[in-house]
């Protein structure tokens, strides 16, 4: 049997499996297995079994996945997206639509110590989603600004998302986090603007609020030094090169634990839930990854890799052309599988047509991971959107749609402008030693 039925057969059996409900990991893992042994035979196939998943959650380059994670959880049981929210309701509170601006600037800068978008979204929801409603916001733009608020988790460092794609390209993880930095930026405008331009249109969806006295403004202020701090010591080391990507995700994890038990929120019970959790998560991850390597291996061997980079660089669409048609495919799998999972899938795949293409990888990894972000709000298995649903149950899946879709189409945008000016992207990261 030649290789190409053997490739076919391989992700037959994997979107089969998916299709029964089997999680991603483990799909991608039988078929990977059951592909290398139908090239290599039976016991290499066994052998690849017994190797390749211990090799994968021993890879010290990985290590630096619990960390960001741990660090994440801590900030959030330590109460800090809830007092970056309040701060920001009390500076912006008072304009048309400040709380849906107040949610998206908490959720950038929540964002900026957790790297998870799920993670975000699921936050805000508790936290900003009671208050809006209680002044009269309509609550499909309200969900829908908070599902889109929290894509800004991968996209602004540290970002798990974004590491993966460091790890399976091999590319400076740190430049990569620097490269996120700017896009981020832009996100939060341009969903700002958004929000203006739709309470133009329809201003009955968003109530004018009470406006805070510059005493509360200030006050606010003093709420929000342990976001502020923990963002620089994270970030300003891994820019200024005087820590590694796994040392600062350390440092964070840390940082955010001691911040919280100086503040009295975080007691032995409650950080032994966020251990727990952080560990029931990444081993998520992991699970997922070692099933990526997996298939990695089956790809390797059946030359699949090889032969699509010919196929898509021989294309008389010219490089933009072939870009577009990759971005499209990601925009279709991104709304319809997990996030990690089509990382870790499709990199190794894509990545060398990228390089052959003459396109930079680390602005492809920011264009890659703004990509898979969109995924989580489009439909019809928007992820962001089912947490914000599954939280709050009186507003449905079609009112968060609908208020999404503005945000949408901004992020469309956003992809657009990112693409045609690499500069946005590469500026911090050049600029690194």
């Amino acid at each position: 049997m030649s290789n190409t039925f053997i490739a076919i057969g391989g992700f037959v059996i994997m979107f089969a499996l998916m299709a029964l409900r089997v999680p991603i990991g483990f799909s991608m893992g039988i078929a990977g297995v059951i592909g290398f042994a139908g090239v290599n035979g039976f016991w290499p196939g066994l052998n690849l079994l017994m190797n390749s998943p211990f090799r994968t959650v021993t890879d010290y380059t990985l290590s630096v996945i619990p960390m960001f994670v741990l660090m994440g959880i801590f900030a959030t049981a330590g109460g800090m997206s809830r007092e970056l929210f309040r701060a920001n309701k009390a500076w912006f509170g008072h304009l048309k639509g400040g709380s849906i601006i107040s949610t998206i600037l908490a959720c950038g800068g929540f964002a900026a110590i957790n790297g998870s978008s799920v993670a975000t979204a699921a936050t805000m929801t508790t936290v900003a989603l009671p208050e809006m409603r209680e002044q009269g916001y309509d609550p499909g733009i309200s969900a829908g600004a908070i599902a889109a608020g929290g894509t800004l988790g991968i996209m602004i460092p540290p970002s798990v998302v974004m590491l993966l794609y460091g790890i399976l390209t091999d590319q400076n993880v740190s430049k990569l986090f620097m490269a996120g930095i700017l896009p981020g930026l832009l996100a939060i405008v341009m969903y700002i603007a958004t929000t203006r331009i739709v309470i133009h249109f329809r201003p009955e969806l968003c109530p004018v609020g009470a406006r805070s006295p510059w005493s509360e403004r200030i006050d606010s202020l003093k709420d929000i030094w342990a976001t502020l701090l923990l963002f620089a010591v994270v970030v300003g080391a891994m820019y200024g090169g005087f820590v590694t990507v796994t040392e600062a995700a350390s440092v964070g994890a840390v940082g955010a634990m001691v911040i919280g038990i100086l503040r009295g929120r975080l007691g032995p019970k409650r950080i032994l839930r966020c251990l727990v959790e952080a560990l029931q998560t990444s081993a998520s991850i992991f699970v997922i990854a070692v099933g990526a390597y997996l298939f990695g291996y089956f790809l390797t061997v059946t030359q699949t890799t090889q032969k699509l980079t010919d196929l898509l660089v021989h294309l008389p669409v010219g490089p933009y052309g072939v870009l577009a048609l990759i971005l499209v495919v990601y925009l279709i799998m991104g709304a319809l599988m997990d996030e990690l999972a089509i990382i870790l899938l499709t990199v190794p795949i894509i990545y060398p047509v990228i390089v052959a293409l003459g396109f930079d990888p680390i602005w492809f990894g920011v264009i890659i991971v703004m990509v898979v972000t969109l995924g989580l709000i489009l439909p019809p298995v928007g992820m962001n959107v089912f947490v914000i649903n599954s939280i709050s149950r009186d507003v449905s899946l079609g009112q968060i749609y609908r208020g999404v879709m503005p945000f949408i189409a901004s992020d469309i945008l956003r992809l657009i402008i990112l693409v045609l000016f690499p500069w946005i992207s590469l500026a911090i990261p050049n600029s690194m030693n």
